[in-house]
């Protein structure tokens, strides 16, 4: 027990080490970005303070765990500090391209949505989100991941106005939202996304994303980019065999033959290793101006099998020349990578806990817990060649342990002494009057003849 303790002694050492420089570095590329000083240094704490241990994460309980007297310096900070939000996200991206220079990067592109009680916050509209399992009140933003083999880190994420919401311009003058944010669909933003990860210097050779996002306009752009792309696709997606005849894709399924199945392996898991049966069939493709494709593309649609229920998932993929479908499958998989960020960035840095309803602090909200969940990310990169020499009955270092050890050696615990406490409590129910008695005041008006 010993040698597994001074192990992990040695590990926390070295994880408080590449912390501080992951932080400092993270810090240091957005710090041009502030017209002030006391932003900067605001900004600092408030990503600092996301990893804190506080049982829900917006302006007041990180401001009370910080020290501040009021929440007033965070609040400023989301809504009115001259800080460029934009070019700070820009530069964290290139930060995180840099990092994984020498990787072999997937884009993989998805959304999520945040439960909202009101359409007074920016976006927020009764809309489906697979977060919250169907249709409801809620925001939902779609965001970019670069994934490697070892690392998957969200580089871009952008709000999606609904129509009406897009077209309300006395709800975007109250939510501040630029007059050149218009109405896109997801996977214009998606591409334009892309794009600009391409620009920033991404070196990906791939696209994946699941089935919200396997239109041909999306599907066209990204091959207009360079890029191959393996997408989700419906039961129900139409495709052309090569004799020229439309099958829907599970009724293209019936043309593979037992033996045609191939069972490989997607990942190891808490529980063994992951297996399913895959195969694929030779499609024309939809998404060029000449239907038969250019010579050496390939062009298939991919089945994925699960070994006990027999449930099928389809994709659609295309190659600018020769590929494997062990290529194929590795794409694939690393599309659920980003549900591992959305994971991440939701339990440790309050990604969907801001409470914010502005168009600037929204963004900067999202933009302070991206930047915290890429420097544990980076952290957890930099432990890796540290872990591989670990006793074989410890598992590698991972988010939640890391974050622990941060908040033990690292992070400064929360402020819980008497005085700031009961001043808290004093700040709150007098600042709950107030917005009770104006809750109050509206609806008595509201109910006049």
């Amino acid at each position: 027990m010993r040698t597994y303790q001074e192990t992990v002694a040695v590990e926390a050492t070295m994880a408080g080490q590449a912390w501080a420089k992951a932080f400092g570095a993270a810090m240091g590329v957005i710090s041009g970005c502030f017209a002030r000083r006391e932003a900067r240094e605001t900004a600092r704490e408030l990503t600092a303070g996301l990893l804190l241990e506080v049982h829900t994460r917006n302006c007041w309980t990180l401001a009370e765990a910080l020290g501040h007297p009021g929440p007033h310096r965070l609040q400023h900070l989301l809504s009115r500090a001259r800080f460029d939000h934009d070019q700070a996200r820009e530069q964290v991206a290139r930060m995180v391209i840099d990092h994984l220079a020498d990787e072999d990067v997937v884009l993989v592109v998805d959304e999520t949505g945040d439960a909202k009680s009101s359409t007074g916050c920016v976006g927020a509209g009764r809309q489906y989100s697979g977060a919250l399992h169907g249709v409801g009140l809620c925001q939902v933003a779609v965001h970019l991941a670069v994934v490697t083999s070892t690392t998957r880190v969200i580089i871009d994420r952008a709000l999606y106005l609904p129509a009406d919401w897009a077209a309300d311009d006395e709800r975007r003058e109250a939510a501040g939202v630029p007059d050149e944010i218009t109405f896109a669909t997801k996977s214009q933003q998606a591409a334009r996304m892309v794009a600009d990860a391409l620009d920033a210097g991404v070196r990906a050779r791939w696209f994946a994303a699941d089935e919200v996002y396997c239109g041909r306009e999306l599907r066209m752009e990204i091959r207009r980019l360079g890029l191959g792309y393996a997408v989700g696709v419906p039961a129900t997606h139409s495709v052309v065999d090569g004799a020229e005849r439309r099958w829907q894709a599970r009724q293209l399924l019936n043309k593979v033959r037992p033996e045609q199945w191939m069972r490989r392996a997607t990942g190891d898991g808490a529980k063994g290793r992951r297996q399913y049966d895959w195969a694929w069939l030779d499609i024309r493709p939809d998404d060029t101006p000449n239907e038969a494709g250019p010579q050496g593309t390939t062009n298939v649609l991919v089945a994925r099998r699960h070994r006990y229920t027999g449930e099928v998932s389809y994709f659609r993929c295309h190659a600018p020349g020769p590929v494997a479908l062990a290529t194929l499958v590795e794409n694939i998989c690393r599309r659920w990578k980003i549900e591992e960020t959305f994971q991440l960035a939701k339990g440790y840095t309050g990604l969907d806990q801001g409470q914010v309803t502005c168009w600037n602090s929204w963004m900067r909200w999202s933009l302070f817990s991206l930047i915290a969940a890429a420097v544990l990310t980076m952290t957890l990169h930099a432990e890796t060649p540290a872990t591989t020499r670990r006793p074989t009955r410890l598992v590698p270092l991972t988010c939640p342990e890391l974050v622990r050890l941060l908040r033990t050696f690292v992070l400064p615990s929360p402020t819980r002494d008497r005085e700031h406490a009961l001043r808290w409590t004093a700040w709150r129910r007098r600042h709950q009057a107030t917005a009770q008695a104006c809750h109050q005041q509206r609806h008595h008006l509201y109910d006049q003849p």
